[in-house]
């Protein structure tokens, strides 16, 4: 075998291995879109009734998430600050999660510009904290905490309030998302100097977080408590 075909063939096996290591790794929420994390597609739980409660919540969690995502947008165009653009990919992941429950119930996903909202209480919000954020780079990082805690604590009241199996486990995920989050803000946030307060959690439960590493893996369990 000639030189060249050897070099060609190492090529092509390195193209493959490596080809094969990245399909290996998932993000929180599995290997493809719509999955629960664990490599398990939310279509494959049985579709079932779906209460009043349960659909206000996912109309409301596909907005936060939409809100989560496009304030860090503004504020990584602002600051620079990686942590912003990361962790608002991050939340494209969970807004797609979220947009794969309403289309399987069937229920209407308004796609709305970044920084437009249906929640008007939501637009508000996005308004007040791209404007505090915009401030400085300490108040952007309060922003991103501020914003990571009340997404724990609505996804918190949402779990109690649903049934469905793949609706519980899906903001099962997502809250185990936001308290990363919250770990990274509340890590930033230290480096100032500033020590983050729970607005919305609890003051333990706060604790309870940042006194705890980065969560991995995903979860299969609707009934999980962190």
């Amino acid at each position: 075998m000639k030189h060249g075909t050897k070099i060609m063939i190492m090529v092509f096996i390195v193209i493959a291995i490596t080809a094969g290591m990245l399909s290996g790794q998932g993000n929180e929420w599995g290997n493809n879109r719509g999955q629960t994390g664990t490599g398990n597609s939310i279509s494959g739980y049985p579709v079932e009734d779906l209460s009043a409660r349960e659909k206000a919540g996912l109309l409301q969690m596909y907005e936060e998430e939409k809100l989560a995502r496009d304030v860090y947008n503004v504020l990584f165009v602002r600051w620079g600050l990686s942590v912003f653009s990361n962790i608002a990919r991050s939340e494209q992941t969970h807004i797609d999660a979220i947009k794969q429950l309403l289309e399987k119930y069937d229920l209407p996903v308004d796609i709305q510009k970044p920084g437009e909202f249906s929640n008007q209480e939501l637009a508000v919000l996005y308004d007040e904290l791209t404007r505090k954020g915009e401030a400085s780079i300490q108040d952007a990082l309060m922003v991103g905490a501020t914003i990571e805690d009340l997404d724990i604590f609505d996804l918190d009241r949402f779990i109690k309030e649903s049934d469905n199996t793949d609706i519980k486990i899906v903001y099962n995920n997502l809250q185990k998302g936001s308290r990363n989050h919250l770990r990274s803000f509340y890590s930033q946030l230290q480096n100032y100097g500033i020590t983050y307060s729970a607005m919305y959690i609890s003051t333990g439960y706060l604790e309870k977080v940042i006194s705890t590493g980065k969560e991995r893996g995903g979860i299969t369990d609707p009934e999980f408590v962190f």
